[in-house]
């Protein structure tokens, strides 16, 4: 892709089969096996990621995005738009996976750099950075929490330390990052197809109300699921039902519905533009979805190549603190397969042995295995590609920009929760 430029779809097949041959995978079951990882990369974002640009694109064609972003402007003022950023997606990006905020957030981020004139990076990394950091960090993300069910840790308090180290940890790459020269240097344009560039009146806009509320929607459905998730066990439909509404694609789908309506025939607008704007954003989307499925193909094959098998039979041996050891073999993991949730299943899996002689406290541990897993983001990783289709970066530069943030995070996160541990054994003498 850098030496070559390849395109990414193409490359990462071609260096999937390469490496499903050198790690003796039968040749009759690699189409298969390229076939799953695609299947299963897609089937957990093409339904998130398409419907989010949707919702995005009809509110940027009403004013919808426009008005919440002339709002954000007149309480944080131009001076302030990244720590308006900051501070919308930390609160989003909570409860909601990276991915799904994202597509939720990313408009108004697109319609403040149009409104503004200032540069994308600007704009859109301290989003981006400070949802990464929910992500990986807190549960109830799927990571944080498997490993919180493996060590037998509180959920609660699980979150209740992480935010000490992920909102402080957060906010500081996301203002510190943007201003360094090397990302300064970058100025990638808005790709076309994911955003309007109509600038429309006051009277135009729809009202800040029905903005809100369109664009909030999904967040409250999401957010109300996981907390009753959390709060509540058992088997009744009542649950069944919450759990159903609050699912990704199916609260972006009654989003999507929403705001055909809302911000369709409700304000005079035909249902053909509306769904004009719907096909505008389907087609953005096309490649961006091409070259998700084909890092979850060259995922796949690591996977089943065996490769988190050998780093866990190498790393068993080490005699390190667990608490390092735990974060460390996450990086490892995350570096070899791209994907978070199994670097941090796979880690807890290492260190859970070592838990119980430790006297760590095992939610420490957890955040631990979650620090580790937001390091060294790159090409196996389908959160790498969302990043730099849609901030419009070359390979090259979406490497300088998200490898290097999320691999100081996932060192500014050990270092938060070895200083968590050393608080809590203090208080506990």
């Amino acid at each position: 892709m850098t030496r070559l430029r390849l395109n990414g779809f193409a490359a990462l097949l071609l260096v999937a089969v390469g490496v499903a041959l050198v790690r003796g995978i039968p040749v009759a079951t690699i189409p298969d096996v390229l076939s799953e990882g695609i299947g299963d990369q897609i089937g957990d974002t093409m339904l998130t990621i398409g419907l989010g640009a949707m919702v995005g694109r009809v509110m940027g064609d009403a004013g919808a995005a426009q008005r919440i972003a002339g709002k954000l402007l007149d309480a944080f003022g131009p001076r302030w738009v990244q720590v308006a950023m900051v501070v919308t997606s930390m609160l989003i990006g909570v409860t909601m996976f990276y991915e799904v905020a994202f597509v939720i957030i990313v408009p108004i981020a697109f319609t403040l750099v149009w409104v503004t004139g200032a540069k994308l990076l600007w704009v859109g990394l301290p989003m981006s950075i400070a949802l990464s950091t929910m992500h990986s960090f807190l549960p109830p993300h799927p990571g944080p929490t498997a490993v919180a069910a493996a060590f037998h840790a509180s959920v609660g308090l699980t979150l209740f330390y992480g935010l000490f180290v992920a909102v402080p940890a957060g906010a500081l790459i996301a203002l510190t990052w943007p201003r360094l020269p090397f990302v300064a240097r970058m100025t990638p344009a808005i790709p076309k197809g994911l955003v309007s560039d109509r600038e429309f009146t006051d009277e135009e806009m729809p009202g800040l109300g029905w903005s809100l509320f369109v664009a909030l929607f999904p967040v409250v459905l999401i957010v109300a699921a996981a907390v009753t998730d959390m709060a509540a066990s058992g088997d009744s439909p009542f649950l069944h039902a919450v759990a159903f509404v609050g699912s990704a694609p199916i609260a972006l789908l009654l989003t999507l519905c929403l705001a055909v309506w809302a911000f369709g025939p409700r304000i005079g607008r035909s249902l053909s533009d509306v769904g004009a704007s719907c096909g505008s954003a389907a087609q953005a989307m096309a490649m961006i979805l091409l070259v998700i499925g084909a890092g979850g193909a060259f995922k796949n094959v690591l996977v089943e190549g065996g490769i988190s098998d050998y780093i866990k039979d190498v790393t068993d041996g080490w005699s390190i603190s667990p608490i390092v050891l735990a974060w460390l073999v996450a990086v490892i993991l995350r570096i070899a397969l791209g994907s978070a949730t199994v670097a941090v299943v796979t880690a807890s899996g290492v260190a859970l042995p070592l838990l119980a002689g430790s006297g760590v406290h095992p939610e420490v541990m957890v955040l631990a295995v979650a620090c580790g897993s937001i390091a060294f983001s790159h090409v196996n990783d389908p959160g790498f590609w969302l990043f730099k289709e849609y901030f419009n970066l070359s390979v090259i530069e979406a490497i300088k920009v998200r490898t290097s943030y999320t691999t100081v995070l996932a060192v500014l996160g050990l270092g938060g929760v070895l200083a968590v541990e050393w608080v809590l054994d203090a208080l506990s003498l």
